[in-house]
């Protein structure tokens, strides 16, 4: 949870750095703006959806474990010697 608001706060320094830049010319800082903003973004989705994970395994615990079971079995037959 902190983490999705530490994502949020990071996100609205990258937009104003990256407005920043844009209003003084500086294309250096307005693209670590773009950057920073788009990193959070991306870490803000990926907490979004372990945080799901989370939820649907607490939740569903039996279907949780048969596609746990199904991955692995399909990286083995992938991964496995012929």
């Amino acid at each position: 949870m902190f983490d999705k608001a530490k994502d949020k706060a990071e996100e609205l320094v990258g937009k104003g750095q990256e407005e920043f830049g844009r209003a003084t010319e500086d294309r250096g800082l307005q693209a670590e703006g773009v950057v920073r903003k788009n990193l959070s973004q991306a870490s803000y989705a990926v907490n979004d959806a372990v945080d799901t994970v989370k939820r649907q395994t607490t939740d569903n615990p039996v279907p949780a474990l048969l596609i746990a079971a199904g991955v692995g079995f399909l990286l083995a037959k992938l991964t496995g010697r012929k």
